[in-house]
């Protein structure tokens, strides 16, 4: 989605007449590979098309909607949270051998990760990210003090994936401070520790879950859920691992809605069909409080809003419904495992 610059490598190449390994900055963006984020068997690449449906989806769907007696009509239209700068989650991949820096923890610190299992303590944070926009989710340099300011990181060597929230690059003090940092191996299926968060309040890591410009436009199927905030929550179920709120009636975090397979897409473009089919086959996972059906994707240049918008807003909220509360596949779980924390 950016060209990268070659000019500090080049200079490097030019006074000493050796090409030094990862000199090129690191830019927002950056190609994966084709390789798969987090193992088939992960819950973000769960297959919930035949899950069955939750006995309550109904009553669900009416608080999403803001449905009552007095409202009976009342309804949700799907909204796409993403799109060019400043829109969507920006993430950044870098080399194994970028610096690590260890933030500032102003929240969770005793829930936050201070470096990945075998490798030194920090978080592999561009230098750039001080001074330039896009490295950081509302595309202010150094992260400002406003908004949810995400900042998703992966290490393409390693195969790492570091996340924060509310980060911001303190000058005065010379140091990153986040609320919150939790840093996730994507060879395994590791789920946070019961009640910790991560840098999103569900607990889950959220690059997995963004809608990305390369398989919306690929010729390959999307093979993995999205991230979809609500207005309100209750508890949270698995594969969630911890809470913000407690409303009755609401959803609880680590929910899933998927589109219905009724729905009809025929209508829609191929990378907007290639998206909805996703919705059908792998759903939405509920992962912070927010806008209702609100679904989260990067940042790209690419994208472009009068296609995405009255796309996504062809969908209602009661075009979805929601799978059975803690289903973790086949066989189903008894109920007894559904676990909602409140």
């Amino acid at each position: 989605m950016h060209v990268r610059t070659a000019s500090l490598a080049l200079t490097l190449f030019i006074a000493t007449g050796v090409l030094v390994r990862g000199a090129v900055a690191p830019v927002p963006g950056g190609s994966l590979g084709g390789r798969q984020v987090f193992p088939r068997s992960n819950w973000w690449n769960l297959d919930i098309s035949r899950a069955p449906a939750d006995p309550a989806s109904a009553s669900y769907i009416n608080f999403i909607s803001g449905r009552t007696a007095s409202n009976p009509t009342a309804t949700r239209r799907v909204h796409p949270d993403f799109g060019p700068s400043p829109y969507g989650i920006p993430y950044v991949v870098v080399s194994g051998d970028q610096p690590l820096v260890r933030p500032s923890w102003t929240a969770y610190g005793d829930e936050s990760d201070e470096g990945a299992p075998g490798r030194p303590l920090g978080y592999p944070i561009p230098d750039e990210a001080r001074s330039q926009p896009d490295y950081i989710e509302g595309a202010v340099p150094g992260g400002g003090l406003d908004g949810d300011r995400h900042l998703l990181i992966v290490d393409r060597d390693n195969w790492l994936l570091y996340e924060t929230g509310a980060t911001y690059w303190n000058a005065a003090a010379n140091r990153w401070e986040a609320n919150c940092g939790a840093i996730f191996d994507m060879t395994r299926n590791d789920r946070r520790p019961e009640t910790w968060t991560s840098a999103d309040a569900a607990g889950l890591a959220i690059f997995p879950g963004l809608v990305r410009y390369e398989e919306a436009y690929g010729t390959a199927e999307i093979t993995h859920a999205f991230r979809v905030t609500v207005r309100a929550t209750n508890g949270y179920v698995w594969p969630a691992s911890h809470r913000a709120g407690s409303t009755g009636g609401a959803l609880p975090m680590g929910a899933r809605l998927r589109l219905k397979a009724s729905k009809d897409l025929s209508a829609y473009r191929p990378e907007i069909q290639r998206i909805f089919r996703a919705m059908q086959r792998y759903g939405l996972i509920v992962a912070d409080n927010g806008s209702d059906m609100y679904v989260s994707g990067a940042t790209d240049a690419r994208w472009d809003n009068s296609i995405l918008n009255p796309a996504f807003h062809g969908l209602l909220a009661d075009d979805f419904e929601v799978v059975q509360l803690g289903w973790r596949g086949n066989p189903p779980q008894p109920p007894a495992n559904v676990r909602i924390v409140r």
